[in-house]
């Protein structure tokens, strides 16, 4: 299927044990406004699946372009066979709301309470209300809303299987298309 760019997320879980574990997934994104609310779908036989299904929690956490390698690491490794913190030397921090843990080195990580499951197939998708944001402090304009561009979070092209950054501004959302609706 080619539907792009599909964003980066690395889903940060306790197993069982209160290990911490991370993988990347490309299949989510924002679901609701109100509450707040972000998906992930992921195949059964991940390693995280069944921390999903045991912690009801889940941390999305969301890559600069410049930890490109180690969200890459999260994805191709399995935390059955790897302790991708301490591989990666990146640090998990227990979450202030949720049982799970968030990643200290990425720009943006939210903290999500799983509020509805939904069986697809192949995929699962986990849906959760996000009760809290952390945003890196450095990367908010005037006004407290973090910028793209200093974020610069990675997106994925599934029919190339790569990685790109955020690309130029081209116009204002919502607004640039009023000069064609004057037109008409």
């Amino acid at each position: 299927m080619v539907f792009f760019p599909s964003p980066v997320l690395v889903v940060a879980t306790y197993d069982e044990k209160g290990k911490p574990n991370a993988m990347t997934a490309a299949w989510g994104g924002i679901c609701c406004s109100d509450p707040p609310c972000v998906t992930v779908s992921l195949r059964k036989a991940t390693y995280t699946y069944n921390s999903l299904i045991e912690k009801k929690a889940y941390t999305i956490n969301i890559p600069g372009k410049g930890l490109a390698e180690e969200a890459d690491y999260f994805g191709i490794a399995s935390g059955r066979d790897d302790d991708k913190f301490t591989v990666t030397g990146l640090t998990p921090v227990k979450a202030d709301h949720v049982d799970a843990p968030y990643i200290k080195e990425f720009p943006i990580s939210l903290e999500c309470r799983i509020i509805h499951i939904a069986d697809l197939g192949l995929h699962t998708m986990f849906v959760g209300e996000v009760l809290d944001a952390k945003v890196e402090s450095g990367m908010f304009d005037n006004e407290s809303t973090p910028l793209i561009e200093q974020v610069m979070p990675l997106v994925f092209a599934s029919n190339s299987r790569n990685y790109y950054a955020i690309g130029e501004e081209i116009g204002k959302a919502f607004s640039i298309g009023n000069a064609i609706k004057r037109g008409s």
